[in-house]
């Protein structure tokens, strides 16, 4: 048994069974690939595969206890090479980060600064996407690290631990009406027409719940993931803006003006998503605590720990 051999029964299962995408994603070659799974079939003298002719159509049930134990065992090699790498230096690596435009954009910036100050021969990946997205990088090993407001909780590989809280403001052109409006209230804003977040992130869930929970229907004609984008528009007088506080910067989003909603909504948590049972390098840990200052390395490893 290669772990090699390991690898590829794992890919072809993410992969939906399919060995040429396993093969691309791998590169490797396509009947190598297939040659090697059927190689440790016949060395186990099991059917982790079920096959028509060719053609992968399943995964039998002792194939599932294979791959949930070769999940283990892939998990722990890059652990030992995570502990080797450690041993030779804690200076030097790679850091990986999967998270959203809004954490990418307004959240982070602060902490990688840090973090490359202390660590400037450490390389950054940082990864974008969906909150799902993001999890599932962070579930399957591809990145190290998963930060999003939504969607990370649904992947029962992840420790998940709350960084910060955050609310809303209504963003409107100059000389908005609402501009007068001495403390808004819900019914206020409903029957403008409403640009915001895209349903999945940066918790639009939260947001429209508060809506329905005084018996609202609010008027959203637009939606889009970025808050620039969400802003530019705005400016065009589409509507008013829904987004996340830190999302506003009142001199570079000049001429448009932010009202604190924080009274309109509950607030929203961040979280961070960590695959259990892995071994966290030294500057991983101290990246996590430059974000969230709560999160110190003791914290982290019992959330981790399998």
């Amino acid at each position: 048994m290669k772990i090699q051999q390991l690898k590829y029964v794992r890919e072809i299962a993410r992969r939906g069974l399919s060995i040429s995408a396993a093969a691309q994603a791998l590169h490797a070659s396509q009947p190598g690939v297939s040659n090697q799974v059927q190689q440790l079939e016949e060395e186990l003298g099991l059917q982790i595969f079920e096959r028509h002719g060719k053609r992968l159509t399943g995964i039998t049930q002792v194939g599932e206890s294979v791959l949930a134990m070769a999940e283990r065992v892939l998990q722990d090699v890059d652990n030992i090479r995570q502990l080797a790498a450690d041993s030779r230096s804690d200076q030097t690596g790679t850091l990986s980060i999967g998270t959203t435009h809004t954490q990418a954009r307004y959240a982070l910036p602060a902490a990688i600064k840090q973090f490359s100050e202390h660590y400037p021969n450490v390389h950054l990946n940082m990864v974008q996407g969906t909150p799902p997205e993001v999890g599932e990088m962070a579930a399957t090993g591809k990145v190290d690290i998963a930060i999003a407001t939504e969607g990370l909780s649904q992947f029962e590989q992840l420790a998940i631990l709350p960084c910060y809280q955050w609310n809303r403001s209504i963003i409107v052109p100059p000389e908005h009406p609402l501009l007068k409006v001495e403390r808004l209230k819900l019914e206020d804003i409903a029957d403008y027409p409403i640009l915001t977040y895209v349903m999945g992130f940066t918790g639009r869930a939260q947001q429209d719940l508060a809506f329905t929970d005084r018996g609202l229907q609010p008027n959203v004609v637009f939606t889009a993931t970025d808050a620039d984008v969400i802003k530019t528009y705005v400016e065009l007088e589409l509507g008013i803006g829904i987004i996340a506080s830190m999302a506003f910067d009142k001199d570079k989003d000049t001429p448009l003006r932010a009202i604190d909603a924080s009274h309109l909504f509950q607030p929203s948590t961040t979280h961070m998503g960590i695959r259990k049972g892995s071994y966290l390098r030294g500057y991983m840990y101290a990246f996590i605590e430059f974000f969230a200052s709560h999160l110190d390395k003791e914290t982290v490893r019992q959330a981790i720990e399998l």
